[in-house]
């Protein structure tokens, strides 16, 4: 009385190459929307300064990306923060002392467990809109500050 399925004669498990698929796909369906989500956080329409001594991104740590758009025709700046624009800069502490808190617990498991901020100023925006962005991740907590910009055009 020999149990179990197959149908194979020597007994020896069949590999199963569908439930191997299923598993490939879901994991490709998981990495493409966390890489989708980081990148919607960075605003395309922002032209980085140049700096030809701009070094790689270190992406093993959690942070908070801060756009500082520059409307020319309006002479103001924008503050963006998580898909929502901002008058003020001051108007984003609130929600960055959210994503520093959810952003500790993320990486206090990791070899380096700061959270930084990284602001993506447009080359046109002057200094002072930045600086109230840099303000406003200070009264938020945030003491790791970092500055996007681009090595060549």
């Amino acid at each position: 009385m020999a149990g179990g399925g197959g149908g194979s004669e020597s007994g020896e498990p069949e590999f199963q190459v569908a439930p191997m698929i299923d598993v490939l796909l879901t994991i490709l369906v998981f990495f493409m929307t966390i890489t989708s989500a980081q990148v919607l956080k960075v605003d395309k329409t922002i032209q980085l300064p140049i700096a030809k001594d701009a070094q790689k991104k270190d992406n093993t740590r959690a942070e908070a990306i801060l756009n500082v758009r520059w409307k020319l025709p309006a002479k103001k700046a924008l503050f963006v923060f998580d898909d929502r624009t901002y008058a003020n800069a001051t108007e984003m502490v609130g929600p960055l002392k959210t994503a520093l808190i959810t952003g500790e617990k993320k990486v206090t498991a990791g070899a380096n467990p700061t959270f930084r901020a990284v602001i993506r100023g447009d080359r046109e925006v002057p200094a002072i809109f930045v600086s109230q962005a840099m303000n406003a991740c200070a009264e938020a907590g945030i003491t790791d500050i970092s500055f996007s910009a681009v090595n060549k055009e």
